[in-house]
């Protein structure tokens, strides 16, 4: 079981018919109830909440963070994404989704825009499976497709991912680096590209599965006191002559 904050923005589906009907109570709702199957113990946040319910208790009992942004990345308190930050560079583990690639959080650890070729024209997406043995990759096939989407195109401006578990192939001919892993300071972070708040694609089990397993391998394998590093002066091992 791992303790999972999930942070949805939470504007679509308040002020979109069409997103209300996908996901009536909000994607931050949605990803909770399948992450709480799996037997995670599971907490929500979203922007409009005081410290964007992100306030330092909430970020300290947090194992993994799953970030969903979209319309309002602007709004987001540069103190509150620098806390986060904190935390993720002290072992928290971090999933940015779809859109999350534009947010504050996801370029300040990258240290690029993100920024990407995108058309939303409901095209179908393939997603092959580049690492098999990955442990986010458990559980699937060799690729699996999504019937409905907005498209995401290269160039991708991001680091070259230290892992690339899986690549997009779009309708219209674009590819996508849609499953990127990095390792920030003691923090390990999972970008994943499926999802949009018209299109039901968190309600597809494939991409349920590897939210889960994204979770789970982005959780810290130690406690919160030996991630944490403070500068300070060392004796030495050997004797110093």
């Amino acid at each position: 079981m791992v303790a999972v904050t999930i942070w949805n923005e939470y504007r679509h589906e308040r002020e979109n018919e069409d997103a209300r009907a996908v996901y009536p109570d909000g994607i931050h709702t949605k990803l909770a109830d399948v992450l709480s199957e799996y037997g995670h113990d599971v907490h929500t946040a979203t922007l409009d909440e005081p410290e964007h319910g992100l306030t330092e208790d909430v970020l300290a009992e947090t194992e993994v963070l799953l970030w969903w942004g979209h319309l309002a990345h602007d709004e987001v308190d540069d103190a509150v994404v620098e806390r986060a930050k904190r935390h993720v560079l002290d072992g928290m583990g971090y999933v940015p989704l779809h859109s999350s690639h534009e947010s504050k959080l996801f370029q300040a650890l990258m240290g690029t825009e993100g920024t990407l070729r995108w058309r939303e024209s409901g095209e179908r997406e393939r997603v092959w499976v580049v690492e098999p043995g990955h442990q986010i990759a458990d559980g699937l096939g060799e690729y699996f497709e999504i019937p409905e989407v907005e498209m995401y195109g290269e160039r991708f401006d991001v680091p070259a991912p230290d892992t690339l578990v899986t690549i997009s192939w779009f309708e219209g001919g674009e590819v996508f680096r849609s499953g990127c892993c990095y390792h920030r300071g003691n923090g390990k972070i999972f970008y994943f590209r499926p999802g949009h708040e018209t299109f039901p694609v968190y309600h597809q089990p494939e991409v349920q599965q590897v939210i889960h397993n994204a979770v789970e391998w982005a959780a810290p394998v130690d406690t919160p006191e030996s991630r944490r590093e403070t500068e300070h002066v060392t004796d030495p091992l050997e004797p110093l002559e």
